[in-house]
């Protein structure tokens, strides 16, 4: 499997495979679960390959390691995942 950031760097270089909807299931560790959230609503910064930043309710940015990533869906399919854990989503 290959990591999720080469993953993440295929989708925004590849406009071929690039070219659909994605979501990002990243384990939420105050609430316990997975999320789901669609890959436009996260924020890359520049040269940070380690983290992405997530906007919450109230309006402020959290920083989300990659390591919490546990799904990638494509469409609606679930395209890659951590094998340590099951992609378990709400």
């Amino acid at each position: 499997m290959q990591p999720i950031d080469k993953l993440l760097d295929r989708i925004k270089w590849d406009r071929t495979f690039g070219a659909a909807t994605f979501e990002i299931g990243y384990y939420d560790r105050v609430a316990m679960i997975i999320v789901r959230r669609p890959l436009g609503d996260l924020l890359f910064e520049p040269g940070n390959k380690e983290s992405f930043l997530l906007m919450d309710e109230e309006g402020v940015y959290q920083r989300i390691p990659l390591h919490r990533v546990r799904a990638v869906y494509r469409n609606g399919e679930l395209i890659w995942h951590r094998p340590d854990l099951p992609p378990v989503t709400t």
